[in-house]
């Protein structure tokens, strides 16, 4: 946010209806950063002190004074040397703050995305931010700062240069998302699909879709409702909002006349879509509305077919936004991963590649990544005959009841595909094991700590490292890498 001072920032977060009481001198100004870490803290920074499960985040508000900290917000008054700005709960006066900041801006033509959907929604938040900023100022979340604390953190980075601003909106309830859009009200919004994920935590893929649509009802008239036309429970969302429709389509199998039977007043869509030894894909994207079509190379730099469909859907995002299909390309095609633990490549000096892809799983992004490897595989194999495909798969977390059902079902899956060797980890190993082997790959069930060490890797190998963040397999991944820098390639261990 801009410096301002304890007095100003008190007036936005009550102009939101939210109660601010400052304690201590008004006038000291605060500013830019806005943390809720003490480790975070930078000369001047409004510190929010957010009730934890076993620390109050207002006691650490003397240490975020020392830090260099101009002020903090807290829930409740505080013995410490920097102004307060008290508030009930701390959270809701972030959120005030964090709306304040966003109809500042708004008010000087700042246009906001929200991004929803079971699967991509970081990969294609991430996209589109590389496509606004090569075009003007733009703010993002860091990694998947998608929930209540992570959306306003975002917006408080918001300034005057500011021209975009991207919000990752995930769900775990109905009202949730809906709660986010007051936060940010979207300018423009997106759902991505609708799948399994935290299929545990709603009941059924079509109370997901309600969760996940209230993204569109928050859109104004004149805002732009980006929706998947290859996905029917968000194709029927148009329902569900009064805004301008835009669909894309990104199915590798789709035809020419399937995108011709989709109408809105955005269309964009993949044609001519070929993938490089790393999967990497390169297609032809079209854009047309009713008094235009034009087309542009691509070329990702992102591995996995899954990024294609993330692609387009930030295209027509940008599209929607003003931006030229020239520079929406060509930013694309400049694109690189940025946010951790995604798809991660890490080529070994033996010519071995790890696939480091443990920030999040569930059903949908497992057999995408899965897909990757397989695609990956099958290139090296040109250049390394012997070369193995090889799938370390963690448990999915938030699936609920069916959680055995969908673990046995990417197991399968795996084999399917002809990887080679599967392990298992975690509480479902035994289940992916189990019916990876029944598919006919290799496969094993294994503690966290033992895969480094049966897996050796020879030239051409791939590994993909997958599972929920909970399960930390990053570590393997750690592991395997130090492996092969030691010189430890060879095979894997029967």
């Amino acid at each position: 946010m801009l410096s301002r001072t304890v007095g100003e920032i008190a007036r936005l977060i009550e102009d939101q209806g939210c109660p601010c009481r400052i304690e201590g001198d008004p006038a000291v100004r605060v500013g830019p950063e806005v943390v809720i870490d003490t480790r975070q803290v930078s000369p001047g920074a409004l510190f929010v002190g957010l009730p934890g499960e076993h620390v109050d985040g207002a006691d650490l508000a003397p240490a975020a004074g020392r830090a260099g900290a101009g002020a903090a917000l807290v829930g409740h008054p505080v013995d410490a040397d920097l102004p307060c700005l008290v508030s009930p709960q701390a959270a809701a006066g972030l959120s005030a703050l964090a709306r304040g900041l966003v109809d500042e801006q708004r008010r000087r033509g700042l246009v906001t995305f929200a991004i929803t959907g079971s699967a991509g929604k970081t990969s294609t938040k991430d996209l589109l931010a590389q496509v606004l900023a090569a075009s003007a100022p733009t703010v993002s979340p860091v990694g998947n700062h998608n929930n209540e604390i992570g959306v306003p953190l975002t917006a408080c980075a918001l300034d005057d240069t500011t021209r975009f601003l991207v919000s990752e909106m995930g769900a775990r309830g109905i009202g949730h998302i809906a709660a986010l859009c007051r936060i940010v009200p979207p300018t423009i919004s997106t759902v991505l699909n609708v799948g399994t994920a935290h299929l545990g935590e709603f009941g059924s893929r079509d109370a997901i879709a309600r969760a996940k649509g209230e993204i569109l009802e928050a859109l104004p008239p004149d805002g732009w409702a980006v929706l998947n036309a290859g996905d029917p429970r968000v194709d029927a969302m148009e329902a569900r909002t009064r805004a301008r429709i835009a669909r894309w389509c990104a199915a590798p199998g789709g035809s020419e006349q399937d995108v011709r039977r989709v109408r809105a007043e955005l269309v964009v869509s993949a044609s001519q879509i070929a993938f490089d030894d790393l999967d990497r894909a390169s297609f032809t994207l079209h854009a047309r509305t009713e008094d235009e079509e034009s087309s542009q190379r691509v070329r990702l730099g992102l591995i996995g077919a899954h990024q294609l469909p993330n692609a387009v859907a930030a295209a027509t995002m940008a599209l929607a936004a003003g931006l030229g299909l020239d520079a929406v390309a060509d930013a694309l095609s400049h694109a690189t991963t940025r946010s951790p633990l995604r798809m991660e490549l890490h080529e070994t000096a033996g010519g071995a590649a790890i696939i480091n892809d443990c920030y999040n799983a569930n059903p949908e992004s497992v057999e995408a990544a899965l897909g990757a490897l397989a695609d990956i595989g099958r290139a090296r194999r040109r250049s390394h005959p012997g070369a193995r495909t090889i799938a370390v798969l963690g448990d999915m977390a938030e699936l609920g009841s069916q959680s055995a059902a969908l673990h046995a079902a990417v197991g399968s899956r795996a084999g399917e595909l002809g990887i080679d060797e599967v392990i298992g980890v975690g509480e479902f190993g035994e289940i992916v094991a189990r019916a990876a082997q029944s598919a006919g790959a290799r496969a094993r069930r294994a503690a966290k700590q033992e895969v480094a060490g049966l897996i050796e890797l020879c030239p051409g190998d791939v590994v993909l490292v997958k599972a929920s963040r909970v399960l930390k397999l990053e570590e393997i991944t750690d592991q395997l890498l130090d492996r092969a820098a030691g010189g430890a390639e060879g095979r894997i261990h029967r």
